[in-house]
């Protein structure tokens, strides 16, 4: 019987140490999804921001070589 208690144990400490990265991983995922975030939005207004004379005209640009 304590045998199956010690396993038990066991197995519960690397559930706990398991846990603990994940948790850690998802944070730090969810730091970099929120500097990406931010990231968009700030391309998002400079290209709203952007006069249509600093855009390439497309009629400038060669066609692609599949035409």
């Amino acid at each position: 019987m304590d045998a199956r208690i010690t396993e038990l144990e066991v197995k519960l400490a690397f559930q706990d140490d398991l846990l603990e990265a994940l948790n850690h991983t998802v944070a730090q995922q969810q730091q970099q999804i929120d500097l990406l975030q931010a990231e968009m939005r700030l391309l998002y207004q400079q290209m709203k921001t952007l006069q249509p004379s600093q855009m390439a005209d497309e009629a400038d640009e060669p066609p692609p070589p599949h035409y």
